[in-house]
C-alpha cells in the first residue's frame, strides 16, 4: 500500500508546488497537513531572543544547556543523558547509534519514520537493517516480534533493537503496559528498545500522565524528545535512559553530524518548552483541537474514521471529490489514495474557528 503523505512521488512534490503558491498567494487557510507547519510559540521566540545575548561557550558549556538538562532529568530521572540534535532524522540516527551495533538489525512497524521517512538514513549511516512489521494501527506487538526474532543465525543480521513511535505513525498512543511488554520481550533477548517521541507531548496529554511513567518506569532505554511539533523553531532531544548506553554518544552524536556549535539555542527553547508546563499546554490544545474535529466529521455523511483519535492526528475516509476541493483551501495529505483516506494534523496554534470551518465545508461539499 503505497501511502501518499509518507512516500512522496512527483505527483506529490507537484502538489507541494501548488500548495506554496496557495500560501504565497494567501488564498489558503490555516494547514492540516503537519504540526511542522506551525510558527514558533511566543515565550519559546523570547527564549530564543534572551539567548542571543552577548557570547556562550560553544558545544553545550553554557548555562542554557545546563539549565535545560536539569530539567530534562526532572521529567526522566537525575540518571539519564540529554543529548540535543538539530531535528527529528538527527535523532532518530543518533538514538538508534546507541542501541545498535555490527550486522544487527532494527525491528519497527512499517509506516515508522525511521522505515518510511527517513530517506533511508538510519541503514546508510549506521549500516542496521531495517525490518518493517506491518500493523493496523502503527502498534508493535509481542506477537510481531516473535514471527521477525531470529536469533543464531550468521546469514542474517541479529536483531538488536525494537523501535516504536509514541504517538504512533497513525495517531495510536501505546498504553504504558504495552511498553512494558516489549521492553520484557527485548531485554530477555538482550535487545534494547528504542521510542521515537517527536510527537511524545502529546501521547503524555492522551494518556494523563507524565513522562517517566511509560519511558523511563516501562523499561525504554533510549527515546527521541519533540520540541519542533510542539513550538519550537527546531530542535529536538536524545534521551539515554540505560546508563550501559550512555558512554560513547558524545562521540557519536559527533560522528552523525548533529552535535550543535551555538547548542544554547536548541536548550534555550527546551528550557521555556519545559517551564511553566508550556509543552503540556500546547499539546492538550492540538489534541483537543483533533477531538473537535473528530466531532464536527462524524456528523459529515460520507466520512468514517480508520483510526482513534488519541493525539492531535484524525485519519479519515472522505470522498474524492470532497478531498480535492477541500484541497482548494486546505493543505493536508491524502495517506492512501485508494481508499481516499487522509490525515488531519493540529497544532498549538489551531483555532477552534478554523477546525469549525473545516468540518462544515466538507458537509457543504458532500451534501
Amino acid at each position: 500500500m503505497r501511502h501518499s503523505a509518507t512516500y512522496p512521488n512527483r505527483a506529490i512534490t507537484n502538489k507541494y508546488q501548488l500548495f506554496k503558491g496557495f500560501f504565497d498567494n494567501k488564498k489558503m487557510l490555516k494547514d492540516f497537513a503537519s504540526d511542522n507547519a506551525a510558527g514558533v510559540h511566543p515565550d519559546i521566540m523570547k527564549a530564543l531572543i534572551e539567548a542571543n545575548q552577548g557570547h556562550a561557550i560553544a558545544y553545550g558549556h553554557d548555562t542554557y544547556t545546563e539549565h535545560a538538562i536539569s530539567k530534562f532529568k526532572d521529567h526522566f530521572g537525575q540518571s539519564a543523558g540529554v543529548y540535543f540534535v538539530f531535528g527529528g532524522t538527527g535523532a532518530n540516527v543518533t538514538g538508534l547509534y546507541a542501541t545498535s551495533g555490527l550486522s544487527t538489525s532494527v525491528i519497527c512497524p512499517e509506516n515508522a519514520h525511521i522505515n518510511a521517512a527517513e530517506c533511508g538514513a538510519p541503514e546508510k549511516i549506521l549500516g542496521c537493517k531495517i525490518i518493517s512489521v506491518g500493523t493496523s494501527d502503527g502498534k508493535l506487538r509481542v506477537g510481531d516480534l516473535m514471527q521477525h526474532y531470529v536469533s543464531g543465525d550468521t546469514h542474517q543480521p541479529r536483531p538488536r533493537v525494537v523501535s516504536i513511535s509514541q504517538p504512533t505513525e497513525l495517531g495510536t498512543v501505546y498504553t504504558p503496559s504495552e511498553i512494558t511488554n516489549l521492553a520484557d520481550f527485548a531485554h530477555e533477548r538482550e535487545m534494547f528498545l528504542y521510542m521515537d517521541g517527536a510527537r511524545i507531548s502529546n501521547a503524555a496529554v492522551s494518556l494523563g500522565t507524565g513522562f517517566r511513567e511509560f519511558t523511563t518506569d516501562a523499561g525504554v532505554d533510549v527515546l527521541s524528545f519533540g520540541g519542533t511539533k510542539n513550538g519550537m523553531m527546531y530542535g529536538e532531544a536524545v534521551i539515554i535512559l540505560n546508563p550501559e548506553l550512555d558512554s560513547d554518544l558524545g562521540y557519536g552524536r559527533k560522528q552523525v553530524t548533529q552535535l550543535p556549535s551555538k547548542m544554547r539555542y536548541i536548550a534555550a527553547q527546551f528550557d521555556a518548552l519545559l517551564t511553566g508546563n508550556l509543552w503540556l499546554r500546547n499539546a492538550r490544545h492540538a489534541n483537543e483541537m483533533a477531538q473537535l474535529l473528530h466531532e464536527g466529521l462524524s456528523h459529515v455523511h460520507g466520512v468514517s474514521f480508520t483510526q482513534q483519535v488519541q493525539a492531535n492526528a484524525v485519519f479519515a475516509t472522505i470522498p474524492d471529490y470532497c478531498v480535492k476541493r477541500l484541497q482548494e483551501r486546505y493543505f493536508f495529505h491524502v495517506w492512501d489514495d485508494k481508499r481516499s483516506e487522509v490525515r488531519l494534523m493540529c497544532s498549538f496554534d489551531t483555532e477552534e474557528k478554523d477546525v469549525i470551518d473545516f468540518a462544515t465545508y466538507a458537509r457543504e461539499l458532500i451534501a
